[in-house]
């Protein structure tokens, strides 16, 4: 009784945020003090991918479609926040383990700075080519006439997630996970209680369709984003913006792209297979496509979570080689990667006798549903190995070193994925389930093959 308590004790400080550092003490505390509100967050954005989807769905399969090819695209922009954002949280995290809050904090604005100027050149595009986007992505023009305001929305307002997800690294990177969570679910929920009015219409308000889902995130994400501006300007948080280092720092600026291009890399590499793959389900029509795009909806549902405990690594990393202590790095990995192991091993076995089911949450459709069944039973059986490759891969980048993830996602997913995936899809006339074994097997090689390289030991010894 008295562990339970003294649990539940530390479940509620965690969500409170009393805690920013984590270099001494125990590492399962640590991991718990980390994990519960970064978990909570991506639990809340993942809740928000499901339900969004589910209203688009009763729009029609076209506008899931549209959704669909839409993020596939944007997912490319994304990389390079979260390659940002990464190299935001490792430089941060290492200079808040070395007890200098002054260069975190500095570093915080550099990486704001470089980041509203890459959401400006991708606004400026994709309003203008939103529909040359669409077509690119293999759209019919059933699918551009009615989706291509979705697109242009969600390009034109890029910002506010670029900022959100950068915003969250610098929090996270500070050992402040309790007030990431909080910008979140600040934005998710605004979306969600948004979504159906501005889809479906209340009142005076007009039904907007697909365009409206588009509406509904840009102003919910613009409302976290307001949120952890606020507090990044009150100054009473670990990182604090004031006047003295509101100037352009090219020397930090020139570091952090340095460790953001190999993040980013490592995400470009793995959202470019994913564009692929969708070209190649989208030869077997909107159905496949649908059926797809919902399943995937659903894997993040649970895949996101697992991520929060993967930043929690991430941040442990750092801090730790920060305050000099490698070993104690390398045992909080570990540690952490067993938790998720139990966590996503649970939730894989629980999908794969339960995918008719919830595919049929969304959907009547029985071709929307055979497919997006298919999808979500294949890739659910790689979940174990998810699990560790994406604790380890996410430690790479909390150390610092963005360059071996890279390579091991440009080997996983275009030397096995994507081959895999046509050959079984197209030649072996597999249809789109190929491309779902394809996910399971490139998946849990590139875990294996993190899981030996990280053993070797030499994250240990970057520099940033």
């Amino acid at each position: 009784m008295h562990k339970i308590r003294t649990f539940f004790s530390l479940v509620k400080k965690a969500v409170k945020g009393t805690e920013t550092e984590f270099t001494t003490g125990s590492i399962d505390k640590a991991i718990l003090m980390l994990s519960v509100p970064m978990v909570l967050e991506m639990a809340m954005e993942s809740l928000f991918a499901v339900v969004d989807v589910f209203f688009v769905s009763k729009v029609g399969k076209n506008a899931v479609a549209t959704v669909g090819l839409t993020e596939s695209v944007l997912t490319i922009i994304y990389s390079l926040a979260m390659g940002l954002s990464m190299a935001a949280t490792a430089m941060i995290a290492r200079r808040i383990g070395e007890k200098d809050e002054k260069s975190a904090s500095a570093a915080a604005l550099q990486a704001i700075y470089i980041a509203l100027g890459l959401s400006a050149i991708v606004s400026i595009t994709g309003v203008i080519f939103a529909e040359d986007i669409l077509r690119l992505m293999g759209a019919s023009p059933a699918i551009i006439e009615e989706g291509h305001l979705y697109t242009r929305i969600m390009f034109g307002g890029n910002f506010s997630i670029t900022l959100l997800f950068l915003i969250n690294g610098i929090f996270r990177g500070a050992g402040d996970a309790s007030l990431a969570m909080r910008s979140l679910w600040i934005a998710n929920i605004a979306n969600i209680m948004l979504g159906p009015i501005l889809i479906f219409g209340l009142g005076p308000i007009p039904a907007f369709g697909v365009t409206g889902a588009a509406i509904a995130t840009t102003i919910g994400r613009s409302i976290g984003v307001c949120y952890q501006v606020y507090h990044l300007f009150k100054g009473k948080g670990i990182i604090k913006m004031h006047l003295d280092n509101i100037a352009i720092r090219f020397d930090i600026v020139s570091r952090l792209l340095k460790v953001a291009a190999g993040g980013a890399g490592q995400f470009l590499i793995a959202s470019a297979s994913w564009i692929f793959l969708v070209r190649i389900i989208s030869m077997f029509g909107s159905e496949a496509l649908a059926g797809y795009t919902i399943a995937i909806r659903v894997v993040i549902f649970a895949i996101m979570p697992a991520w929060g405990m993967a930043n929690a690594a991430a941040t442990l990393v750092g801090q730790n080689l920060g305050a000099g202590f490698p070993d104690r790095a390398e045992r909080s990995v570990w540690r952490t990667a067993f938790f998720n192991m139990l966590f996503l091993g649970s939730l894989g076995i629980l999908f794969l006798f339960t995918a008719e089911r919830v595919i049929s949450l969304f959907t009547h459709d029985p071709g929307i549903i055979m497919y997006g069944k298919q999808c979500l039973q294949y890739v659910c059986l790689g979940y174990i190995f998810y699990a560790y490759g994406m604790v380890i891969s996410s430690s790479f980048n909390g150390a610092g070193d963005t360059k071996t993830p890279t390579i091991l996602n440009l080997f996983g997913f275009w030397a096995i994925q994507i081959p895999i995936a046509y050959l079984m899809a197209v030649h072996l006339n597999m249809g789109p389930k190929g491309v779902f074994i394809a996910i399971a097997v490139a998946e849990s090689l590139l875990a294996t093959a993190a899981i030996l390289v990280f053993r070797r030991g030499n994250w240990k010894t970057v520099k940033i």
